[in-house]
Parts: C-alpha cells; structure tokens; sequence
C-alpha cells in the first residue's frame, strides 16, 4: 500500500515538473495561436507561425590548440541547453589563421520540440534578466524570411554556469528559426513568447 502510495506521489511531481518545464509550449498552444489568429486574421492554424529550431553556435578559436579548454566550453554549452553538443571542425586548411584541416573551431547545438520551447523559456525569463543593465534586444536582427540571430557575451548569465568553475567567460550566437513568412510574422510570435524587444 505504502508503495503504492510512493509511486502516485513520483507521478504526481513529475506531472507537475513537467508542467513547470514546458510551460511556454503550453501557453503557445492554449494563449498565443488564439492571439495571433484574432490579430493577424489567419483562417487556420497551422497558418500560425511557430518555432522551427534554435541553433547554438560557441566559437572556439581562441582555443583551438587547447583540448581540455574544448571539453570544458562544450560542457557548459550542453549544461545551458540539457542536450549534447557536436564539435565543429575547419573544412580547409587557411595559413593566415594558422588553421589546420579537421581542426576543432566551435561547438554547435540543434534544439528541437520540448528542449527548444524550454532553452527559449530558460533564455527569455531567467537569464536575459540577469544582464547588467539589460534595455531589451535589438529588434532589427532578423533575416527577412522570418528568423531572428542574437549573441549572448557571457555563458555565465544561465543559472547552470557556475562562475567559480568557468575558465573564460565566453558567448554564443543564437539563432531562433521559424515558419513565419515574414520578419513581422516572427516579430509578433517572439513578442508574445515574451522576447524583450526594445524596438
């Protein structure tokens, strides 16, 4: 009985876990598409536009020599985002650079479904807060087919980064890939996903 008990109870704080986790994809579902379809006019909703991707770009070349200083930027990364990273390496030999073929140059990561909405949730309400004097991100960062790039200076503004252990502060680029057909489509999905435009 008592066991029985135990397991309701795991279930019942891993429901609520997760609930806490993809609330943003939730409230994408539930609050966001019935806004957009009454601002925007859309007839159906898969007309909606949603978010396809975010990619994770860390550059590396500072440290391209250094294979220990590699493992530990692409452990913070995968610490940010919860999801393993693929190390990327130069596809041709450039002596100005002193960059060999095959030589690690970065650390990228693919964030898609719940891990996507969860990273954006994690970036929009915990750590772009935590920027010193934070007045909100450039709304001119788009590409004209509806996705939006934008670079973090310091790994150290996640909650999973520990500043005593970090060995450089380091950014990343950030790219946010949608459906929209538009960079005002994508502008209005990412406002109401709680984005902080300050134009």
């Amino acid at each position: 009985m008592a066991e029985k008990k135990n397991q309701v109870a795991a279930k019942a704080a891993t429901d609520t876990k997760n609930g806490e986790r993809f609330r943003l994809r939730k409230r994408y579902v539930s609050e966001i598409v019935p806004a957009l379809m009454s601002e925007k006019g859309y007839k159906n909703v898969n007309e909606v536009p949603k978010l396809e991707k975010i990619t994770l770009n860390m550059r590396l070349g500072d440290i391209k020599d250094n294979s220990k200083s590699i493992q530990l930027a692409q452990a913070e990364l995968e610490a940010i985002c919860g999801q393993k990273s693929v190390i990327a390496k130069a596809k041709k030999s450039v002596a100005n650079f002193k960059l060999r073929e095959n030589q690690p140059i970065g650390v990228k990561v693919t964030l898609r479904g719940d891990k996507m909405y969860e990273f954006l949730d994690k970036l929009v309400s915990i750590a772009l807060p935590r920027v010193r004097d934070f007045r909100g991100i450039s709304g001119k960062s788009f590409d004209g087919r509806g996705n939006f790039s934008m670079g973090i200076k310091e790994q150290i503004i996640f909650p999973e980064i520990s500043y005593e252990q970090v060995e450089k502060v380091r950014g990343f680029d950030i790219c946010i890939v949608t459906t929209a057909k538009s960079d005002d489509e994508a502008k209005a999905l990412l406002t109401k996903m709680g984005m902080p435009f300050r134009n």
